[in-house]
């Protein structure tokens, strides 16, 4: 296990973590929570021995291995996509090329029957028993799940990795990881690059991780599919829940209206003796009587509230000039990439005041045309105006990406100011919650979601009436994505919001488009009312439909109450049988990476078993995926 004691962390006047401790056990599924800024992710680096806390320690036993993927990745340059992948197969490369090398001296070699040439096959051996505990035969297999199930194309694997941009080169390091399988596997904010269907793979996969995982995450269906105790840092302090995280909310409110319960009913007792006290003091014959109650109540063990974070970001977007009646009218636009048709032939026009969410898979288009609409990149044909008097305030999806690391908020600020707003930019980072010394503060050390905020606050300097918002709430946590999405519902201008975001779509617009086979299928409604009218149960169904030309949903299968029962215990039976067998492959795996296990006498025993219980946990996910799939059709 990870034990991290009395770690403190203390910026300027600030103390970010106040003597916190955290146990992580190895199979642990842990969700890290809180608000941005709270120091989650200065916590994940204190685990991950990437920061030294200025008091406290952290110990992790010496032969476990630790995998911490974060939010800035540098990979190098001029490797393939694969080559860069396979360096996660180092050292089974290195046993590879011994064994390739002793295959090539026996070959040569006649003395058969000499020590020398024994030890030779002997060696071979046990390096070829090693090769296949490390995954050797099936290294390629895995490589190829892994960055598919990460949303690569076979076609990506020879590409080099300086083509693709941060989030895809984030992609391939969590792939270096995953077939890594470290014992601990720290992640944080996984799903901020990822689409819909590569989220849903890397869940499955991490609810069967055989080692601990802990994530750092704003996406609640992901946290709540994956994991099973949450950790929440507020106000310095940590508070550990034994639950998912809808659960913890509802913990966390029952346990701190308890707390109030208790700490009222104290605080009654407390000023009833107090003045008891007072009366007995004032009465010669009662001043010892008075003095004891005194020490009574001095040994009392009081009932301290924890002082809740309230503080909350104030976001009221500038009421917006009055635009044409028709703000967008785009005929027969196509895009292309070189040989990629990414849109073909679209049409698309918005009035005044319309609300629109786009949805659909990744690459179906949805930030080719956003960034149509707003000039950032021209159309391959087709012609697309806008309105009289259309004013665009654009917030792309790695907008807090392009902010100057060197330069502080106020700079930042002052350089996407108008004139008229400079004497303002000191309030309207305060409603950011950015305040005090914070605006002297350079970019660079700001977290994510500190970034998203700066972003939002340019955004507002300038009139607008057009407002297009690709993912905004990437890096935005629980509660700020509440406070954007109110101050977009009383926005008076047009919108056009891009997101996976079920719970953020949710009642903000009223028209739905989605990107499917490079056309545009409009839906009148919101979000929910798209989902209902197509049948489907969340936004994860809607970016898992492939190949599907018709705008019918096929006919649900039927099943019985019977089918449905035998159904669920399959599911559950496959679930609890991956679990038990992924155990013993982990104790076996541990025994195998002791210096001495080639010298016991039922070595081969104990490999043939690790091969034999590999195979039937893959048996054991087919018949759980088989069940599952069954059982979602006809739900």
């Amino acid at each position: 296990m990870i034990n991290a004691s009395n770690i403190y962390i203390q910026y300027g006047n600030r103390i970010l973590l106040n003597r916190v401790n955290l146990v992580v056990y190895e199979k642990d599924k842990l969700g890290l929570v809180g608000r941005n800024g709270a120091g989650k992710s200065t916590m994940l680096k204190i685990i991950a021995g990437d920061m030294t806390p200025q008091a406290g320690n952290v110990t992790r036993p010496n032969e476990t291995t630790l995998g911490f993927l974060h939010q800035e990745m540098d990979l190098p340059k001029g490797k393939t996509v694969l080559e860069e992948t396979m360096t996660a197969f180092d050292q089974v490369r290195k046993l590879e090329k011994r064994m390739e090398a002793i295959n090539e001296e026996m070959a040569t070699r006649t003395d058969y029957e000499s020590d020398a040439y024994i030890k030779l096959v002997e060696e071979f051996t046990e390096l070829n028993d090693r090769f296949e505990v490390l995954g050797g035969s099936s290294m390629e297999a895995e490589i190829e799940k892994v960055l598919k199930g990460l949303g690569f194309k076979q076609k990506d694997f020879q590409r080099l990795t300086d083509e693709f941009s941060g989030g895809w080169q984030m992609r391939i390091e969590l792939a270096k990881m995953l077939l890594q399988r470290p014992d601990y596997l720290l992640l944080d904010e996984p799903t901020n690059h990822l689409d819909i269907e590569s989220i849903i793979w890397l869940e499955n996969f991490l609810k069967y991780y055989s080692g601990a995982v802990i994530i750092i995450s704003h996406d609640k269906q992901f946290l709540d599919n994956v994991t099973k105790r949450t950790v929440e840092v507020d106000m310095g302090k940590l508070y550990d829940y034994k639950a998912s995280y809808s659960k913890y909310v509802q913990l966390r409110a029952e346990r701190r209206e308890k707390l109030q319960s208790a700490y009222d009913n104290q605080q009654k007792v407390i000023a009833q003796r107090e003045r008891t006290i007072t009366r007995f003091m004032a009465k010669a014959t009662k001043t010892k009587m008075a003095q004891s109650m005194q020490k009574q109540l001095d040994k009392m063990d009081r009932i301290e509230l924890d002082v809740e974070n309230n503080s909350t970001m104030r976001l009221r977007f500038p009421p917006a000039p009055r635009s044409g009646d028709v703000v967008i009218d785009a005929k027969a636009i196509e895009k292309r990439y070189g040989e990629l048709l990414v849109l073909n032939g679209v049409d698309m026009q918005l009035n005044r005041a319309d609300r629109v969410a786009f949805v659909g898979q990744n690459g179906q288009g949805k930030t080719t045309l956003a960034k149509i609409i707003v000039d950032a990149i021209p159309a391959t044909d087709g012609d697309l105006n806008l309105g009289h008097n259309v004013m665009i305030g654009y917030y792309a999806q790695n907008q807090s990406d392009t902010l100057q690391s060197n330069l502080t908020l106020l700079e930042t600020m002052e350089n996407h100011s108008p004139a008229e707003m400079r004497t303002k930019l000191r309030n309207i980072l305060g409603t950011f919650l950015f305040s005090g010394e914070d605006v002297d503060k350079k970019v660079s050390v700001l977290s994510g979601g500190e970034r998203a905020r700066l972003a939002l606050a340019c955004l507002l300097l300038r009139p607008f009436n057009l407002l297009v918002l690709d993912e905004p709430t990437n890096h935005l946590d629980m509660h700020s994505k509440e406070v954007l999405k109110n101050a977009l519902i009383e926005y008076d201008g047009t919108l056009i919001v891009v997101s996976h975001d079920r719970d953020f779509l949710a009642g903000l617009t009223s028209t739905t488009i989605e990107f499917r086979d490079k056309q545009l299928f409009t839906h009148l409604g919101d979000v929910n009312y798209f989902l209902e009218k197509r049948a489907l149960d969340n936004m994860r169904e809607v970016e898992l439909q492939k190949n599907k030309n018709s705008k019918q949903t096929a006919p649900k299968k039927s099943l019985s109450y019977e089918e449905r029962k035998r159904l669920q215990r399959a599911v559950s039976n496959a679930e609890k049988k991956m679990n038990r067998i992924g155990d013993e492959i982990k104790k076996i795996e541990t025994a195998m990476s002791s210096p001495t296990f080639y010298e016991q006498a039922d070595a081969q025993d104990i490999i043939k078993k690790h091969q034999q219980l590999k195979a039937d946990l893959e048996t054991a996910e087919e018949a759980w995926l088989e069940a599952q799939m069954e059982l979602e059709e006809a739900e």
